[in-house]
């Protein structure tokens, strides 16, 4: 047996692997960091044999509570992926598989890899509504990239979409490449009365570092870049320095800011009712969203989600809440699980890059339908 991750985004540590029915394994923290849950690794072995792969640290992991009906992620191809039998006994995770080819590739969830992102970035780039700007570098050295789509104009809302703060979530950039898909799409109707009335500004992968290092949260300081909007720095958090620069010299009207979430098996928006601007009127922008989501797709819900912040005790370092707070427009955190959505489950993929990338498509609707009011 050969155990592998070196590559974009791997991460395990190989405790024992002598035989295919203990393989024991742990998944390696983010760097200067505590967090850790999420793992990519390659398995070359012999096929038609069960597998029995035990995570033995998940019990110390950033959401333990997250491995609770969690199903593991397996691909022959790296294209498409299934899911695995996976248990959690409260201490360890145990993925149990029978591989039908030699190599297989295990994940958190399905990765979504920097050359992917790259060739995302040149792809949209062809449009000739698109503007492939860069904001700055990450730590590692890695551009900072923003895709602006539109032409700027005074009358226009400035409507901003970050993904992939936690490089982890990878679901996320999913959304936005399904997102890309459909805005571009020159015979969308829905595309092109958006980009009537709107800009977008969209920063598909706020953590490259994070990212290509296998992290689940942080970035190369091992910083949280979500709890750092209040007062990023260049020598921490250049990714959220360089973008709230760009929100600034620009403008925003509405703001979307794209995760997944490890415990909680639906999708769900976090809006911003603890900040200190909060009145009726973004009482009344957040109810038309809601609304409007609800119409766009059967794959979005407001019965399960986080709980409401009292008035006046938002957390402003998160960036949905900042942003909220300093432009005093419509923003959420958009959610989404790592699990199955359980209001419409699907057993053999559960949540998927696809459902993901269909998510951020019809995401648009629900946009659509408030941009009139954003202002």
């Amino acid at each position: 047996m050969f155990i592998s991750t070196a590559f974009d985004s791997g991460n395990i540590e190989v405790l024992e692997a002598k035989r295919p029915d203990q393989i024991r394994l742990a998944i390696r923290q983010d760097a200067h960091s505590e967090f850790y849950q999420w793992f990519h690794f390659k398995l070359v072995t012999a096929a038609e044999i069960e597998h029995v792969m035990k995570i033995e640290n998940a019990s110390g992991s950033a959401y333990p509570k997250g491995w609770e009906g969690y199903q593991a992620m397996a691909s022959y191809d790296r294209e498409h992926w299934f899911r695995v039998p996976t248990s959690f006994d409260g201490t360890a995770v145990t993925i149990t598989h029978t591989p039908e080819q030699e190599a297989v590739f295990y994940a958190y969830f399905v990765p979504y890899s920097w050359e992917r992102h790259l060739d995302l970035l040149q792809w949209a780039q062809q449009s000739a509504w698109v503007e492939q700007r860069v904001l700055g570098t990450t730590l590692d050295g890695r551009e900072m990239s923003l895709l602006v789509v539109g032409e700027p104009a005074d009358n226009k809302r400035n409507i901003w979409i970050t993904a992939r703060q936690h490089p982890g979530e990878t679901m996320a950039e999913w959304f936005v490449e399904g997102l890309l898909d459909a805005l571009l799409n020159e015979d969308e109707p829905v595309s092109r009365q958006l980009l009537e009335q709107c800009v977008f500004y969209i920063v598909p992968n706020m953590n490259p570092d994070g990212s290509v290092r296998g992290h689940l949260r942080t970035n190369a300081a091992g910083v949280n870049l979500n709890r750092e909007w209040a007062a990023p720095t260049l020598e921490k958090s250049p990714e959220v320095f360089c973008v709230l620069k760009a929100m600034d010299e620009i403008g925003v009207d509405m703001y979307l800011d794209v995760h997944g979430d490890e415990n909680i098996p639906y999708n769900f928006i976090a809006g911003a009712e603890g900040i200190p601007s909060y009145d009726e009127r973004h009482k009344a922008l957040e109810a038309a969203f809601r609304t409007a989501y609800l119409r766009a797709t059967a794959e979005f819900q407001t019965e399960h989600g986080y709980a409401i912040d009292a008035p006046g005790t938002a957390n402003l370092t998160v960036a949905s809440n900042a942003v909220a707070e300093r432009f005093r427009c419509l923003a959420f955190t958009i959610e989404m699980p790592f699990k199955d959505n359980d209001g419409l489950p699907e057993p053999y993929q559960q949540w998927s890059d696809i459902r993901s990338q269909q998510f951020g498509r019809d995401t648009l609707r629900a946009i659509l339908e408030v941009a009139p009011i954003l202002r």
